[in-house]
């Protein structure tokens, strides 16, 4: 387990956040069009996964948008955004938004992604949703970067995400 805080209140975070040097545990979500995507749907690829609470927050939409716009610089890379949304409100925001070079995924029916990756929210408002993490794997699906944001509130550093894989 884990502590987060949202403002100050301390939130307590579920399960085993990965660490730079860990093997990625793999994983089945629900894409867009409501099909199971896993892990290895991106095989051989470098993954930025980005895990927020909520596309309907201003600092989720914002980071989706930030990843958005970065991503589309970087080769051989998808941007994962994985949140406990629904699939038609994670599309509707990136459709309305015209974002393009982010892939949507939801815990919706597979809530165990949110041990698997250490980012339940057991406590607070916000129990059941996910923390706000970054975590960043080469194409073998090692770590290269995680971040569990201390602050639900803030934006993670996605300046130190993106360089580990320059």
């Amino acid at each position: 387990m884990s502590e987060v805080k949202l403002g100050d209140t301390p939130v307590t975070v579920e399960g085993q956040f990965p660490q730079k040097g860990d093997k990625a545990a793999a994983f089945t979500l629900t894409g867009q069009s409501l099909e199971d995507t896993t892990l290895e749907s991106f095989k051989g690829q470098r993954k930025v996964i980005s895990i927020i609470p909520s596309v309907d927050t201003g600092v989720c939409a914002t980071s989706t948008r930030q990843f958005n716009q970065q991503a589309s610089s970087l080769e051989n890379t998808v941007v994962l955004v994985v949140s406990a949304d629904l699939p038609f409100a994670a599309a509707r925001f990136c459709g309305a938004e015209g974002l393009e070079n982010v892939k949507t995924l939801s815990t919706f029916r597979h809530p165990e992604f949110q041990t698997d990756y250490g980012v339940l929210i057991k406590d607070s408002p916000m129990k059941g949703l996910c923390a706000r993490a970054v975590v960043v794997l080469d194409e073998d699906d090692q770590v290269l970067y995680s971040e569990l944001c201390p602050q639900i509130k803030a934006e993670p550093n996605y300046d130190a995400a993106l360089s580990a894989l320059a």
